[in-house]
């Protein structure tokens, strides 16, 4: 077993773009901000500081902004470098490094139980909608079951399909 501190170390990328994502989600939904921490030696590696989200959905969208924003990116990242090292088994060392940003940045995609339990804590007040509970409820247990899996590399899985899996395809796709 490798340490979770060793591991944000070595990927401190995606620690640093999932904190981002957080972010700019608060942004958007004009949550105003008190701390941010992009990436510390530490546990949580990194962490926003945020005020209360007025809706379930504000909560929820925070919550998951980083799946969003973090697979887009890795698989952006990694693209370049993923039909060079996948397809003719060759690469330089430009390609490796992006291989590896790509898959820092996608594996920190899952939300954190932190992000779950935020979720959970929102969906159960008086003035929450149904819809909102529908919505949020499965989305709670999928990241529980994602904590879970990164016991067994679900995350690492995760960030390698979609950094070098998911550009494949698409290439696949367009030819």
């Amino acid at each position: 077993m490798i340490p979770g501190f060793v591991i944000s170390i070595l990927t401190f990328p995606g620690v640093i773009m999932h904190e981002m994502a957080h972010q700019l989600f608060c942004r958007l939904f004009r949550i105003a901000i008190f701390d941010v921490c992009y990436f510390r030696f530490g546990n949580p590696a990194g962490y926003v500081v945020h005020e209360i989200p007025r809706s379930a959905y504000q909560n929820i969208g925070i919550s998951i902004g980083p799946f969003i924003v973090n697979s887009v990116v890795g698989a952006i990242i990694a693209a370049p470098a993923a039909l060079p090292i996948i397809q003719f088994q060759t690469g330089t060392l430009l390609d490796w490094f992006l291989i590896w940003l790509g898959v820092s940045i996608a594996m920190h995609a899952f939300p954190s139980t932190g992000d779950a339990n935020s979720i959970w804590k929102s969906l159960w007040s008086k003035d929450v909608p149904l819809p909102a509970k529908l919505l949020g409820a499965p989305i709670v247990m999928i990241i529980f079951v994602g904590a879970v899996g990164s016991v067994v590399w679900l995350d690492l899985i995760y960030g390698i399909g979609v950094a070098m899996l998911l550009p494949k395809l698409i290439i696949s796709a367009m030819a």
